[in-house]
């Protein structure tokens, strides 16, 4: 099918304000362009309380933002977020909308995570911030209401990319969890695999170059084929958390997401996936102007509430 109309009204305003337009050796204007235009709302979507805090991490403190969508709330489920970006641009600020609105939705606390970005800090900077985020959230999310035994890892783009990686990283130390929330994530570090990399290339927001751009600020090539960097190379996938796998159809990602779908299927993985049509990528977070952005946003919450239940039931 063609773009969606509402998407393509998006791609229309991108022709020329698109921050992947101009992509030159210095990483700090993508980054501010990217700050600027998806900050938080003037008025953003309510909560009960957010509050900001820091974690313990590998490099030192980790800031980390934690949402609570009602009043007193204790033994509720929880999500590690992990913000998308391309491992070099976007924060808790580009994010927050999202985690706000999913928070509602699902009735579980948010807490997301700055990890720290390339180039200044490389892989395995983010990975390694990101589980550690994530173990001590599972060791004291108690104490902000959380039910450690219905935690979830989450995240967009390159954020789907760390969520899956948390995800392996938990099954290997022990640590349950409930689900993992992959939205278009990217699972591998050659464009050259994909035909949706070719298709969908240029012209529908993020392109193919913009992921080459990331690529060479996060990675060395010796590392594009490391599991903890492209979790489509993983040995083994077998008994990690259940899977929601959220693809679009315009997406240079696309294929590899879905791949990456088909693999934890094949290991046994209890797996969803949905490619969304007409779709483009980041169309997750554009809620209020594409309505099959709200679509994908319950789908992902009905998932995330289901594998809630079912932990809770385990647990029980």
């Amino acid at each position: 099918m063609p773009v969606d109309p509402q998407a393509q009204l998006i791609l229309d305003l991108m022709v020329e304000l698109s921050p992947f337009n101009d992509l030159g050796d210095d990483h700090r204007p993508i980054r501010a362009l990217m700050e600027a235009g998806s900050g938080t709302d003037d008025e953003p979507f309510p909560m009960h309380a957010v509050e900001d805090h820091t974690v313990p991490g590998p490099a030192g403190d980790i800031a980390v933002r934690v949402y609570w969508p009602e009043p007193s709330m204790t033994d509720a489920p929880g999500v590690v977020y992990f913000h998308g970006g391309g491992w070099v641009v976007c924060s808790l600020e580009t994010h927050d909308a999202v985690c706000r609105k999913m928070a509602a939705r699902t009735g579980a606390v948010f807490v997301s995570v700055d990890y720290r970005l390339a180039p200044e800090h490389r892989f395995p900077a983010a990975p390694d911030d990101c589980f550690a985020a994530t173990q001590w959230v599972a060791a004291n999310g108690a104490r902000w209401g959380i039910d450690t035994t219905c935690l979830a890892v989450a995240g967009d783009s390159a954020g789907g990319n760390l969520a899956a990686i948390a995800a392996v990283r938990a099954r290997d130390a022990g640590l349950d969890l409930a689900a993992q929330l992959l939205v278009y994530p990217c699972t591998d570090l050659d464009p050259s695999r994909w035909p949706s990399m070719t298709e969908n290339a240029d012209g529908y927001f993020l392109t193919r170059d913009a992921m080459e751009w990331f690529y060479e600020r996060y990675v060395t090539d010796a590392d594009r084929t490391n599991p903890e960097a492209a979790p489509i190379h993983a040995p083994d996938l077998a008994n990690v958390a259940p899977a929601f796998v959220l693809t679009a159809e315009f997406d240079p990602l696309r294929d590899e997401g879905r791949a990456y779908a088909d693999r934890l299927r094949d290991a046994g993985v209890a797996t969803e996936d949905t490619c969304y049509p007409g779709m483009i990528h980041g169309f997750f977070n554009m809620d209020d102007a594409i309505d099959l952005a709200k679509t994908a946003q319950n789908d992902a919450a009905s998932f995330l509430t289901s594998a809630f239940g079912r932990a809770t039931a385990s647990s029980g």
